[in-house]
């Protein structure tokens, strides 16, 4: 009984005193950017925002009602889809979503990960979900097979974020967990939680996804470039997600 109580006052002494040190990229910006992020006069995403929250309501709005009603679900993204056979991020989920739309009325035009409607409609879905926490994970209904298949995808994730590559030889563990706070040029290399995208990046000068960022990533390396929307970029993202679990999400936002 004594032990007991023991591990009880350590547990919640551990409790207590135990901080999530964690951070948001927002936190590595310079303050003139910072100050521009928090500007809704002169922050440019306003931009997109607005135009998704057009389309919400033309497009969206007759199926699920207000906005506000899916923040949760936008922090729950990348998920398994249904059959096991495809790891679905919210801007595919909104490419499949015009698809059918599309299709039912007979509509030509087509869809693509980084178009401007399905990054505005990612965008206004964000901005609605802001203060939400990230909370990625299997289902707890699901069936054992789609569990399993969930992890090997993390597990895949994982290793990839491990794994050397390109001509600079370096994994994204050796900047994003080793080099935190060091200057890259003219960046400061954050921990890369993706608790911001959709993201503006300054350089270059549009709105842009997590599976876009990942694709720099490579070329910054100088390795081979995986297509948009590939199983390795989402499996990425889904480590990505799932090591920021519980974070709040902020974006989107701005980026140098």
């Amino acid at each position: 009984m004594k032990t007991l109580w023991v591990w009880l006052a350590l547990y919640l002494l551990c409790s207590f005193t135990w901080a999530d040190t964690r951070t948001s990229g927002h936190v590595y910006l310079s303050p003139q950017l910072q100050a521009l992020q928090d500007d809704p006069q002169r922050n440019p995403v306003a931009l997109w925002q607005e135009r998704g929250q057009g389309l919400w309501q033309a497009q969206c709005a007759s199926c699920h009602g207000a906005m506000d009603s899916v923040k949760r679900s936008v922090a729950s993204f990348p998920r398994l889809s249904a059959d096991g056979k495809s790891l679905v991020n919210l801007e595919d989920q909104i490419v499949r979503c015009q698809q059918r739309g599309a299709a039912a009325s007979q509509a030509s035009e087509s869809s693509a990960l980084e178009s401007d409607s399905v990054l505005s409609l990612s965008a206004a879905m964000h901005q609605a979900a802001k203060g939400e926490r990230i909370q990625v994970a299997s289902s707890s209904s699901a069936s054992l097979e789609h569990t399993t298949q969930w992890q090997a995808r993390l597990s895949s994730g994982e290793r990839l974020y491990q794994t050397r590559m390109g001509r600079i030889n370096l994994a994204c563990m050796h900047c994003h967990d080793g080099k935190v706070g060091a200057q890259m040029r003219a960046d400061t290399i954050s921990q890369a939680h993706p608790t911001g995208f959709p993201i503006y990046r300054m350089a270059w000068q549009t709105l842009g996804s997590l599976d876009r960022r990942l694709r720099a990533c490579y070329s910054g390396v100088q390795a081979p470039i995986p297509p948009a929307g590939s199983a390795d970029l989402r499996d990425l993202e889904l480590f990505l997600k799932v090591r920021a679990n519980g974070m709040v999400m902020d974006g989107p936002s701005i980026r140098r």
